[in-house]
């Protein structure tokens, strides 16, 4: 057996093997993330939630995506077909494959790039292809503007959180999501994550990221009170099904993203307990919870205050702060008088 794995076919089945957990792993957090959503929404309007199908409403989700699934899929008139049905199926597949190089520990990561961040990056930019072919394909003013919208939103905020992992970049020295990680480890727990030296680029990107993932109170580009669900309109079936796994996926992404950036990934946050993949799901969970607040007690933005908070207000500070770290990492670096608290390339090549 151990003869097998080493060939050619015996590493192809490995990596299948792989993408096999991680698909799993991601799919089935889909469901509590559903319901978990519903949940939250529920309690903060005084309302059960989800609570009917299975065991406390935990097969409500199941239930709903099996609804979608046996209904009839309906196509409009003069609509493009092939464009129509690929650009849901690009949504759900472009962020599912970004979840490649997510690394759950140092051994657990599917593909362990060195130039992970630019991978997340250029997924990322591939995203907004979905949304447009969907709004173009369906041949109405509606899905059509909502889809223009989604795209100035998405490529808007993906530039203030372009420049606030560049100030995450200076101070590790790699592109390696594992190096970023492995960066934030020390005998302090907790207050060797980013989130210290970095602490205004926090909320900075949570709140890009909510509006990266058409979340609200940034959801402009599917308001239903001005767009009718803007870009998805004219779905039905599983192609709308599609649609909603995908952003729920995208959102998914942007917790583990928070919590490797700012908060050490999978180490334990108190020094003496054993790391692991565990504290990686915990913390993400946590940033789900934050995620699914905000959609419950913030009211929506003006689309124009929206792209006035992007390019305005997140830009110029992220700009500003890649400049600020980039000058104290080169001066930690040199005297060493800061412990290393924004070089920590520094530290691990003097140890």
């Amino acid at each position: 057996m151990d003869g097998f794995f080493a060939t050619n076919l015996g590493t192809l089945v490995i990596v299948i093997g792989q993408c096999l957990l991680v698909t799993a792993f991601v799919m089935i957090s889909l469901l509590f993330l559903v319901y978990g959503d519903r949940k939250v929404w529920g309690a903060v309007q005084m309302r059960r939630g989800p609570n009917v199908v299975g065991p406390w409403g935990l097969m409500q989700t199941v239930a709903d995506a099996a609804k979608y699934i046996f209904k009839e899929v309906l196509i409009p008139d003069g609509a493009d077909k092939t464009v129509f049905l690929l650009a849901p199926l690009a949504s759900f597949i472009l962020a599912l494959i970004a979840w490649a190089v997510i690394p759950f520990s140092e051994d657990m990561v599917l593909a362990n790039l060195n130039v992970a961040v630019l991978y997340i990056f250029a997924i990322g930019s591939l995203e907004v292809y979905g949304v447009i072919m969907g709004g173009w394909a369906s041949n109405s003013k509606y899905p059509f503007l909502g889809s223009l919208r989604s795209a100035a939103q998405m490529i808007s905020y993906e530039v203030s959180i372009g420049f606030i992992i560049v100030g995450i970049i200076i101070s590790t020295g790699s592109l390696s999501l594992v190096d970023i990680v492995k960066a934030q480890e020390g005998n302090w727990g907790l207050f060797n994550w980013y989130w210290l030296p970095h602490f205004p680029m926090v909320f900075l990107f949570f709140i890009s990221a909510l509006a990266e993932t058409n979340r609200p109170p940034f959801d402009l580009p599917e308001a239903e009170s001005e767009l009718v669900a803007g870009y998805q309109v004219e779905y039905s079936s599983t192609p709308f099904l599609l649609f909603m796994a995908g952003e729920y996926i995208a959102i998914w992404l942007m917790c583990a993203l928070t919590s490797i950036f700012f908060f050490g990934g999978w180490l334990s946050p108190i020094p003496g307990l054993p790391d692991g993949a565990l504290w990686l799901v915990l913390k993400m969970s946590f940033f789900f919870f934050l995620f699914a607040m905000v959609k419950a007690v913030v009211p929506r933005y003006r689309y124009d205050q929206l792209m006035r908070i992007g390019w305005k207000v997140f830009l110029p500070m992220s700009l500003i702060w890649v400049v600020v770290v980039s000058i104290l990492a080169f001066s930690d670096g040199d005297d060493r008088n800061l412990g290393g608290l924004w070089a920590r390339w520094q530290v691990e090549a003097s140890n």
